[in-house]
């Protein structure tokens, strides 16, 4: 939606993606977010760890609980494989807070509501959902290594099975 159409009808002007395109082997960009429970994370504390990091368009939508439900699932097995879990999505820190609270989720939840990581990792990008145009998540997870550049990524992600194929692939790493 252009700008002058956005404000005679009240609403937000579609953004630009800020989409760049990531390569296995480059660095992982660097953030922080307001997380889940308060306080923040950042890629820095995950220094000497393999780190998933996968992004998720709305909080307790049902793809979203699903994947979700999977890596909490598997986080101990992620645990024992050296790697931690990040779920990452624009939501506001209580809506994240609901989330895993009501499905008793057992990964961290990061709030990007600035979308700048999204834009960093070109997950922020222009959606079609019958014939509307929109900007939006694009389902997509990020294996990073322990050395912080990227091993991995997944970027067009079907839910089912999904969490155990990151798993293989975090084992291997």
């Amino acid at each position: 939606m252009s700008p002058k159409i956005a404000q005679k009808t009240g609403q937000k002007p579609m953004q630009k993606p800020t989409h760049r395109t990531l390569i296995a082997g480059a660095t992982a960009p660097a953030f922080t977010l307001p997380r889940d429970g308060g306080g923040t994370v950042s890629l820095k504390d995950f220094t000497g760890r393999k780190l998933v990091i996968y992004f998720y368009p709305r909080a307790d939508t049902p793809g979203c609980t699903t994947e979700a439900i999977d890596f909490s699932r598997l986080k101990a097995a992620f645990g024992r494989a050296g790697a931690d879990v990040l779920g990452v999505s624009a939501d506001p820190v209580a809506a994240q807070n609901k989330f895993k609270a009501k499905h008793k989720l057992a990964i961290t939840l990061a709030s990007d509501e600035r979308r700048k990581m999204l834009g960093a990792y070109g997950v922020w990008q222009e959606k079609s959902l019958y014939g509307r145009k929109f900007m939006g998540i694009a389902r997509a997870t990020f294996l990073i290594g322990p050395d912080q550049r990227i091993a991995q990524i997944w970027p067009k992600v079907s839910v089912a099975g999904h969490a155990e194929k990151v798993l293989a692939a975090a084992k291997t790493l």
